[in-house]
Order: C-alpha cells, then structure tokens, then sequence
C-alpha cells in the first residue's frame, strides 16, 4: 500500500441526506419519465403509432417493441455516462441524464400518431425511446453510487435504499396520472389525453436538476479513486470486473424481468379480448401498489443493515415467484378484491429483490471503474431481462393460445438466475484506505460471498 494512497472522507448523515435526498428526487423523476412510457406502450401506443386494421396482438408486440428499444440503449447509456462518472465525477454525469430523460419525453408528447405521418410516426417514437434508454443506462448506477457512498458504512443499505424508492415513486406518478386521465374515457384518453403526462416532465426536470446542481460529489470520488489508475473505465472493468459483471447480469433477472412482467405484461394481459377488464381496474391497483411499494422500500433498505442485503433479496425474489401464481388466477377470474391484494402483495415481494440493490451492486465492485462496471452490468442485465421479458411472454401467450402458465415458467427461470447471482456476489467496504494501486486479482480486503 502506498504512503500516499488516498483516503475516503468520512461520511456523515447530513451529507448522507444530501446525497440520498438528490438520489431520490432524480431517480423518481426519470422512473416516472420512463413508467410513463412504458404505461403508455401497453394501453395507448398500439392504437396510436400503428395501423388500426393490424390484428392486436402484433400491434401489442409492436408497441412492446418500441418499449424494449430502450433497454438495449442502457449498456451503450452505461458505458458513456459511466465514463463520465469515473473521469469526471458522479454529478456532471447524473445531470446530463436527467436532462436527456426530460428532452425525449417531452418530445413524445408532442408526436403525430401514425394517422398523421404515418411510419414515420412509429420511428420518432423509436428514436424518443432510445434517447430515454441512454439516461437510463447512466442515471441508476451514478445515482446508486451518489448515495451509498455518501453514507456511514453501517447505512449503507438504508442510504442506498433512497434511489430504489425512486422506482415505486416514478411509478406512482406514472400510473396515478393515467389512471386519473381515464375518467375522461376512451375517445379523449387516445385522442390528447395520454400526451398530458408526458408533457409534464419538463416541469419535473427542472425540479430535478435544481436539486443534483446544488449536490457536493460524493467521498469516494473526492478521494481522487476515480479515473486515477485507469485511462479507460471501460477497458479497465472488463478486464478486471468481468466476473461480478456477469454475476450483476444475473441479479438483474428478477428486479427487471420480474418487474415488468408484473407490471406493464400483467397489465396489457387484463387488458386483452380474453380477459377483458376494464384498465382502470389494472391502473388503480397498480397506483395503490407502487404507494405500498414506496412506503416498504426504505424499512425492507434497512432491514439489509440488520441481516445483510443477500437475507432480504433471497426473501424478495422467492416470494414474487410464490405470488405470481395467485396473481394469474385472480386476472383470470376476473375477481377484483383478489386482483387488486396480489397485485399490491408482489410489488411487496419485488421490493425486496429491489430495495438492497443498490448498494449490493455498488460494493460488488471496488472503486476503480464502479460507475461504468456497475452501470454496465445493470444496463446489460435490463436490456436481457426487463426489455425481452414483455415480448417473449407475449409471445409464449400467442404460442401456447394463451396459456399463461408457459408466463408463470418463464417467472421460474428469472427466480433461478437472480438467487444464483446474489449467492454469489462478492461485497467489498470502502471503510478502509483506498489505493489507486488496486490489483482484481490480489485485492481481498473485506470480500465475501457468502451474505
């Protein structure tokens, strides 16, 4: 170890707050930008950007399509912001992202439909969503790292819990507003209603980047950690970060896959000829569910103090699995007391594969190259998981006549991956000094894998 290795700050609760709260504000701004979207995709897009004589359930692929688009932009999203984040620090990169999020989601409010412009409708569409794709890509790894390395090392999980809270309340604001819209019907909801919460964002991000202006950068980058050692972020993670990559590429399986097919699947699945229920049934459960989900993520964050981050995943992926089952039934039965309990119950049980996230991911890695190795392996994890798991159970629907049992299989199969990448992720502490002469291969400070 160097004499003149660089130590990390000491973290404080204030500058915890600061850290957490600017976390906070940014990632709910951007989930709702995103929610807004993907919302949107499943109830409004397949009526407005495609042809109306287009049989449903391609116009529903299609729609679904458009969605996964952004997913796919996330690693390319990682990769340039994570640059950033590493050279230059964790704010400049979290500010350009969220200005990027609001600029394309306010640009799809203001597009013609395919009844205006045709094909050309669609491809905006495309190119709005791969612009949110990359602010993504960037936003949750810097915002993550914004607030767990601002705090105590015995707070880290309940500080990093900040930025999942983000998720649930991005989508609460998405599904609230829709749900809301509803009530003026059909006709007005895909005529110029649907264009409202879109349009919303730009006061949103002005809110937001008033709040990540005022941030001070976090310890671990004031240590000078960052960009020290490593000319290229990206060359730097995947030669010595590769395995926890990988194993971050798993996590992912149940906290993005899982999601969305919870979510926005679930949702466009009540919504089909064979189900047919009204979608204010779906939107309302699915409001009051992130209000639930918002309000469990910070204690299920703290509890990952207590027990370790890996108790409260284990709990939180199984369970979903547990409860996607019920949830199918109730849709299919039609019983809206029962829609509407599972329904908030598996945003429970997702919250806790979700709430210690953050920070499990954050300390997969050391200091060297974190932001572009953690945006990468996320960003990866939820193009794979979270942008291909709505169009391949739809797809496994079309292929089976509907049997949403081949769905609750493919559920199974994320579970298995997610508990295989958590048992295994390694952890490391920035308690102690960091050197900028860090070797992968011989650094074993305060590794575990075992939870």
């Amino acid at each position: 170890m160097s004499a003149s290795a660089p130590v990390v700050p000491e973290n404080t609760h204030r500058r915890a707050l600061r850290g957490g709260f600017a976390a906070l504000v940014g990632t709910s701004i951007e989930w709702y930008d995103f929610y807004v979207y993907a919302t949107a995709a499943a109830i409004i897009f397949p009526h407005v950007f495609f042809p109306k004589d287009l049989d449903p359930g391609l116009a529903t692929l299609a729609s679904f399509g458009t969605y996964a688009v952004a997913f796919f932009m996330r690693p390319l999203g990682g990769i340039i912001f994570g640059h950033v984040g590493d050279k230059l620090g964790r704010k400049p990169a979290l500010t350009i992202t969220l200005i990027l999020m609001g600029v394309a989601t306010t640009l799809v409010g203001v597009l013609p439909g395919y009844a205006q412009i045709g094909i050309w409708g669609p491809i905006l569409l495309i190119l709005c969503r791969m612009a949110q794709g990359l602010a993504v890509g960037g936003e949750w790894g810097g915002a993550s790292l914004m607030a767990v390395e601002s705090a105590p090392s015995k707070w880290k999980n309940f500080y990093g819990g900040f930025t999942q809270v983000g998720n649930p309340l991005g989508a609460l604001m998405a599904t609230g507003a829709f749900w809301a819209l509803s009530s003026l019907g059909q006709d007005a909801l895909l005529s110029w209603g649907w264009r409202l919460p879109f349009l919303f964002s730009i006061v949103l991000i002005a809110v937001g980047f008033w709040v990540r202006f005022k941030v001070e950068e976090t310890p671990v980058f004031e240590a000078k950690v960052e960009g020290k050692e490593q000319s290229t972020p990206l060359l730097f993670a995947l030669k010595n970060n590769w395995s926890p990559i990988l194993l971050g590429f798993c996590i992912i399986a149940m906290s993005s896959g899982g999601y969305v097919i919870a979510t926005t699947f679930v949702q466009n699945y009540a919504d089909t000829p064979e189900i047919g229920l009204d979608p204010t049934i779906i939107l309302g459960a699915l409001t009051i569910a992130s209000l639930i989900e918002m309000l469990v993520t910070l204690p299920l964050a703290a509890l990952g103090d207590k027990i370790g981050p890996k108790a409260v995943m284990y709990f939180g992926i199984l369970a979903s699995f547990v409860v996607i089952i019920p949830l199918v039934l109730s849709i299919q039965s039609k019983n809206v007391a029962l829609i509407w309990i599972f329904v908030i119950l598996i945003r429970v049980t997702l919250s806790g594969a979700w709430a210690p996230l953050s920070t499990l991911m954050a300390q997969m890695f050391r200091p060297q190259s974190r932001y572009t190795s953690m945006s990468l392996s996320y960003g990866i994890g939820a193009a794979v998981w979270g942008g291909l798991s709505p169009a391949i159970a739809s797809a496994l629907l079309l292929a089976t006549g509907g049997n949403f049992w081949s769905v609750v299989a493919f559920f199974g199969l994320l579970t298995v991956v997610a508990w295989i990448g958590v048992r295994f992720a390694p952890q490391h502490s920035d308690t102690a000094p960091v050197t900028g002469s860090f070797n992968a291969r011989t650094d074993t400070t305060a590794i575990r894998t075992d939870g």
